[in-house]
This record gives structure tokens, sequence and C-alpha cells, in this order.
């Protein structure tokens, strides 16, 4: 009686075992790559209700980020500008404009322009602005820069994010902030960069810090190799 299969169907078990490997393998790479916030977060650039310019506002006008962002320094939420901050200006400065509609109308009713947030962290994470504004005493006091999360914002027609704010992300430069330290008068200095004497006084600065989500502290050992434990480290630093 002839064969109804031919022969290489013999090794059919064989190919399928290979090519679940080969599946399994590239499945990870997808969800690994594709599905992490590198990848679908970072970019994000929605469409204000307002085309407003920090190219123009931060960048040729030289605004402080902090008058619109007035809360950065002082609570966990930066905060966006409420309608008088921007009719403080623009009473007086293209106040016919056609692209600042929505800003008069917000300004004769009371209501809110509802501008699109850009940067979030997830609910279950606490973050707070002027913890990383702020940190250290006296003169090793210094700060995280706004450049560093937010990229050149200066230089930002349109403002997206640049970095993926993943836990790894974060992690990373808890471990080892030195690199992303900078003098705290220096905060909103676009472009800044360090001068020679500064890398060392930011690693005696990092020093002194204890960030929470910070693995290196949390697995310090005493002298008898017992475990130490430090309050702001740990995993309950941000998931509170």
């Amino acid at each position: 009686m002839a064969q109804i299969f031919p022969k290489w169907t013999n090794d059919t078990p064989k190919m399928g075992a290979a090519g679940s490997v080969v599946g399994g393998a590239f499945l990870t790479f997808a969800l690994w790559y594709w599905g992490s916030p590198m990848f679908t977060d970072v970019g994000y650039k929605p469409v204000q209700p307002i085309p407003y310019s920090h190219e123009l506002h931060a960048g040729r006008l030289g605004m402080d980020c902090r008058y619109c962002h007035a809360y950065v320094e002082r609570g966990p939420h930066a905060g966006v500008p409420a309608t008088q901050t921007c009719m403080n200006c623009h009473l007086q400065v293209k106040p016919y404009s056609s692209k600042l509609t929505p800003l008069r109308e917000s300004w004769a009713s009371g209501k809110s322009v509802h501008w699109i947030r850009i940067h979030k962290m997830p609910d279950y994470v606490y973050f707070d602005h002027s913890a990383h504004m702020g940190f250290g005493v006296g003169d090793k006091r210094a700060a995280i820069g706004c450049e560093f999360c937010h990229g050149r914002i200066d230089q930002a027609e349109v403002v997206k994010q640049v970095q993926p704010l993943s836990m790894s992300w974060c992690i990373d430069c808890h471990n080892d902030p030195t690199p992303n330290i900078r003098p705290v008068e220096m905060i909103t200095k676009m472009g800044w960069t360090p001068d020679a004497e500064w890398p060392a006084k930011a690693a005696e600065i990092a020093k002194t810090l204890v960030p929470p989500g910070s693995l290196s502290r949390v697995k310090q050992v005493d002298a008898s190799g017992h475990p130490i434990t430090v309050a702001a480290s740990g995993c309950n630093g941000c998931h509170r």
C-alpha cells in the first residue's frame, strides 16, 4: 500500500519544536522592545488646545520654567499655568491672535483650558517633583535639572516625551545620580555644562543621598553580615 504522507513529515515534531523555540524567542523580544515605554511612550506628542511654543517662550524670550509650572519646587506636581498666568502677558501681547481664541474664551467663561498631559507616571507610583528640585544640606545642596527628564524644552516648538519614565530608567538614576546632579540655581538652565570641579562635588553629594528605589543602598550589610534596611530605600519609596 502506498504511503499517504511523504517521508519528510516524520520530522514534523522536530520542526514544530524548533519553530516554537524561534517563535517564543521572537515573541519575547517583541514584548520586551515594542511593548516597552522606550517604544510606546517616547515621542508622544499630542495636539494641544492652544499651539504653545516652548521654543519661543522658554527659548527666545528666556522665560523661567517656574513662571508657568509654579509648584515644581513646592509639591509633587509641577502644575500647568492657569488662564490668569497666560493673560498676564496676553492681555497686551497679541490680544487678538486667532491662535489664542481658546485662551480668551477660557478667560471670559472661567473654564480652564484643557491642556493634554504628556509626562505621566502610573497611578501606583508616587513621584514628587519637589524632592528632585532640591536635596542635600548647606553647601552639599543640589538638584536634578528639568532638562534631564524633559529634554531641551527651550528648543521644542511642540513638547514631546523624550525619556521612557520607566521603572528601570528611574532606578538607573537612583543607583547612580552623580551624572545628573547640578547646582540648585541651575535647575532650569538649558544646555548647562559643569565646570571641572563640579563632578567631584556631585559625587560627594550623591554619597549623602538615599533615594527611593536605590538597589545598591538596599543591599548593604553590616559587619556581621546582616542586611541594613534604610527606610527611604526599596519598593515602598515609590510604591506607597
